[in-house]
């Protein structure tokens, strides 16, 4: 039998790594001292409730029983600046069912906690690269923002490491997680069952244009790689109007002007260029809008354009039997006080389900806040949570 306050203690001992700023906040990014500290606790814990513990090649922890059965977990990374729950609720939500499991002789449950997946080096890393989407050789000459390699980085856990999990021992996978949007708490609903999860498109892109004195050069005559994003901005806003869905969303996050100083004219200006939808077709529309667009602006204004890699996932349709096994679990411990919603955040569920069936499971995000110190949920959710995923895996294993 689960046990909640086992649950809630282990939660709170895995936000003391990396614990940081006001409320419950986490910097924990991946290969971070604190992310390989949690990492070798969690092994610990693996290890205490009878799993056999493994370490892959990129650094992802497995909690194995011998055997099939059923995966679930999540990640343990975090954000530069993230909550105490975005991932990390779901390894310790199956860490408790499978240590239940043994605890009673049976399911037969394992538990991973992957590496990277709030993206450091590129999109959901680790899980990834062990879905064979993305090859090791390729992801290891990935670089942060930084310039440090995805293979110095997982360097740091070279002694931890051993080979590849086999996909093919589980039947399926189920990730528990924060909604980090605001339907559940608003309605007051105490969990959501995942319909799918949007597919994702990211890269980086460099203006380089012509540094010169602020104060000198005529208006007229510069090549301002700022003006040139400003202007890339507006027009994309614009142009996605009459192609987008009411839950299609894009993101300039992450911008580097050069030489960043205030009396002088950027010459380069590089910038991240995220959009995420649940149409294959229509992220494939808007990418072509981002680069007709980049391409008629820096033309215009005399700049030359670099194109980064373009990293992304498709979107996927959650297991029609797990959802409908989380769907019966919901209504028997919250009825009425759920729902089936899409996922518009990314998850490691996504390259899992290149291997086998997987689902998500939903509990709200106080005040729909998420990547950020503020991040929370009431912990009578978080074990209502617990007490929802713990049944779909009685029901699904029996």
């Amino acid at each position: 039998m689960i046990r909640p306050e086992r649950f809630l203690d282990d939660l709170h001992s895995l936000r003391r790594f990396g614990a940081s700023g006001a409320g419950k906040g986490v910097i924990r990014p991946a290969y971070s001292d604190a992310d390989i500290a949690a990492r070798q606790w969690l092994m610990g814990r693996m290890d205490e409730a009878g799993l056999r513990v493994h370490v892959d090649p990129v650094g992802s922890v497995w909690g194995l029983v011998d055997g099939p059965s059923i995966l679930l977990g999540s990640h343990s990374d975090s954000q530069p600046e993230g909550g105490w729950l975005d991932g990390a609720l779901g390894v310790i939500a199956a860490l408790e069912i499978a240590r239940a499991a043994r605890e009673a002789g049976g399911p037969a449950v394992s538990v991973v906690s992957f590496q990277d997946e709030e993206g450091r080096f590129g999109v959901t890393t680790g899980s990834t690269v062990w879905s064979g989407a993305v090859s090791l050789e390729v992801a290891d000459g990935f670089c942060d923002r930084d310039g440090v390699t995805f293979a110095e980085a997982r360097g740091r856990m070279a002694h931890l490491a051993q080979g590849w999990v086999d996909p093919g021992r589980f039947s399926g996978f189920i990730e528990m997680h924060i909604e980090q949007g605001p339907w559940l708490d608003q309605a007051g609903e105490a969990v959501g069952v995942v319909s799918d999860i949007v597919g994702i498109r990211d890269m980086r892109i460099t203006l380089s244009g012509e540094q010169n004195h602020a104060g000198t050069t005529p208006m007229h005559l510069r090549k301002d790689a700022f003006q040139a994003l400003s202007e890339i901005n507006t027009r994309l806003n614009a142009a996605f109007a009459g192609v987008v869905a009411p839950a299609t969303v894009w993101t300039i996050g992450h911008v580097r002007l050069h030489p960043n100083a205030s009396s002088i004219v950027p010459g380069k200006a590089t910038f991240s260029m995220q959009w995420r939808d649940a149409s294959t077709g229509r992220l494939m529309e808007m990418e072509e809008i981002i680069r007709t667009t980049v391409r008629d602006v820096a033309g215009a204004r005399g700049l030359d354009v670099e194109w980064g890699d373009l990293l992304g996932l498709e979107p996927v349709a959650m297991d029609a039997r797990l959802r409908g096994a989380l769907a019966e679990a919901s209504e028997r411990v919250a009825p009425g006080r759920w729902r089936e919603m899409p996922s518009g955040a990314l998850h490691d569920a996504t390259n899992v389900a290149r291997h086998m069936p997987v689902a998500m499971l939903f509990v709200p995000s106080i005040g729909g806040i998420s990547h950020d110190f503020a991040e929370d949920t009431n912990e009578r959710d978080l074990v209502t949570g617990l007490q929802v995923l713990a049944a779909a895996v009685g029901r699904l294993t029996n």
